[in-house]
């Protein structure tokens, strides 16, 4: 009876020290009038931020927030026009309004510092924050988005045209399936489309306008740890990766086989383990922890 009740002692133990599931908090605040969602996990003074693509939300990221929480706090937002957060017609969706909304997240979670994830057009988004707010960013993580316009500006309106029109709907349907064609999954092949159509036309066209801004191309220094995840494609070649070299002194730059533009969707666990190894390496889980 004796060991019987030890054993009971060190079961209870033992179940109080397994890791307890981080809880979500969703939140909503005010950013230039506007209501802006967000999702926190955990506690601390530096944050892992995720920050999706055009026509995307933070569900994007559902395989990656509560998994890599148990290691640093992560916070995911809704961009204005997108997921939960308001989608006026009023307003042009800039990447510096995105940026606004950032930093009004950070402030409002009481964040000092940052890492900063972006997915495709998400890029220029937190390449946007690091320039406005440097000091308050640790590093950034770059997955399937560009450092410069592949498009120039007559191209570029040979392709947002099609957005424009009364085919909005197959014009984003169709481009939708370019870039998951590569995924085997059908039901995450439907899910990303069915994502991508819910956000309104007058978001999609606004932010792919905002893009032709010269000032977001700017070849300056990014002078802190980044990892760049690029799926394997012609667009990104050998002179871009020496591009991208001579820009960012402290890069891991990977390419990976096999996958599509939402490779972080479709191989969550190497994604995951990617991202830990490039926190761990530069220090950044010890200054969480801090």
């Amino acid at each position: 009876m004796k060991n019987f009740g030890a054993f009971l002692v060190i079961i209870a133990t033992a179940s109080r020290l397994v890791a307890q599931p981080i809880v979500s908090e969703s939140k909503f605040l005010d950013v230039d009038h506007l209501k802006v969602h967000y999702t926190n996990y955990g506690k601390g003074d530096t944050a892992l931020f995720f920050v999706h693509g055009w026509s995307c939300d933070e569900t994007v990221w559902s395989e990656q927030a509560p998994a890599l929480a148990e290691k640093i706090r992560v916070i995911t937002i809704d961009l204005p026009g997108h997921g939960q957060s308001e989608k006026p017609k009023t307003i042009e969706y800039t990447m510096d309004l995105y940026a606004r909304a950032i930093d009004a997240v950070l402030s409002d979670a009481t964040v000092k510092s940052v890492i900063l994830v972006g997915h495709s057009n998400g890029t220029p988004v937190i390449r946007r924050y690091y320039r406005k707010f440097p000091a308050k960013v640790k590093a950034l993580v770059i997955v399937e988005g560009p450092l410069r316009p592949f498009v120039n500006k007559d191209n570029m309106e040979r392709f947002i045209g099609p957005f424009r029109s009364d085919g909005y709907v197959q014009a984003m349907g169709g481009f939708v399936d370019a870039v998951t064609k590569p995924i085997k999954d059908g039901a995450l092949r439907d899910k990303i489309k069915a994502l991508m159509l819910k956000t309104p036309q007058h978001v999609a066209v606004s932010e792919f306008e905002a893009t032709v801004d010269p000032d977001l191309w700017k070849e300056d220094k990014i002078d802190i740890p980044v990892l760049m995840i690029l799926a394997k494609q012609p667009v990104w070649t050998t002179e871009y990766e020496q591009f991208v070299r001579g820009l960012i002194p402290k890069l891991d730059y990977q390419v990976w086989e096999n996958v599509s533009h939402f490779l972080m969707m479709e191989k969550p666990r190497e994604f995951n383990a990617a991202l830990t190894v490039f926190l761990q390496q530069n220090q950044l889980l010890q200054i969480a922890r801090k």
